[in-house]
């Protein structure tokens, strides 16, 4: 019979969410969001109302990863870095302030400037520059050095300009990226639940067949949930964006 804690509950994990590398630690802002299954490691800084969702990775090891204010990275995406390319040039990982990366991106040794848009599934390669508004559609694969400029769409493979954006999705930029800035901290609620927390709600959910008002209302849930995303009031109020 196996001893110990182990043997009795199981193998504990020993997935780590923060994690140093070398003499590097990340850095990440108080008022951040970070999945429990995400992993930041290394070199890596993260700003004021930023969200790193459920699967990332961020790995500053060879070089650092740097992440501006309110931007989000999406479930199972990649971040990484370069040493350097073959012309010597060093390859940071740089992301802007209010910048959306969609689901399943991998950026690698690149730079994504302010209120950018990189769309489900792209890859931007080494040097690659996406400049302030700009898009990179769903699935591109942008290659080495190549710069996408302001107020344009990317996409294919290789990527190739398709078009100028309008000013209608150039705002929807900014709305996309507040957006998820609320979503994390209906989030960043659900996880800071406590163990009590979660079992009773284990038991409301089998005592309640029918989700009704009566049950919603026990567990502070808000079902209908407007297009903007605006928080309920119980949730994380005093950490809710102020209005401009």
């Amino acid at each position: 019979m196996n001893g110990g804690i182990g043997g009795i509950f199981g193998e504990v994990s020993r997935h780590r969410t923060l994690m140093n590398i070398f003499d590097k630690a990340p850095v990440v802002d108080k008022d951040a969001f970070v999945a429990p299954s995400a992993s930041i490691v290394g070199d890596v800084w993260v700003g004021r109302s930023s969200s790193i969702w459920y699967g990332c990775v961020l790995r500053g090891d060879v070089n650092s990863v740097s992440i501006g204010t309110g931007t989000n990275i999406q479930d199972n995406s990649l971040v990484h870095v370069a040493k350097s390319n073959l012309s010597g040039r060093v390859l940071p990982t740089i992301i802007g302030n209010n910048v959306t990366i969609g689901h399943s991106v991998v950026l690698h040794g690149c730079t994504v400037e302010d209120e950018a848009f990189v769309g489900m599934g792209a890859t931007l390669l080494d040097g690659v520059v996406v400049e302030k508004n700009a898009m990179v559609a769903a699935g591109a694969l942008v290659r080495q050095n190549t710069r996408i400029p302001c107020g344009e769409v990317w996409g294919g493979n290789p990527a190739k300009f398709l078009r100028k954006l309008t000013d209608e999705e150039i705002a929807f930029i900014s709305q996309s990226a507040l957006n998820y800035s609320n979503l994390a901290r209906v989030h960043e609620a659900e996880n800071a639940k406590d163990f009590d927390e979660i079992e009773f709600e284990k038991v409301l959910r089998k005592k309640f067949a029918r989700r009704d008002e009566e049950y919603d209302s026990m567990l502070g849930v808000v079902r209908e949930t407007p297009p903007e995303l605006i928080l309920p009031d119980n949730i994380l109020a005093d950490k809710a964006p102020k209005a401009a």
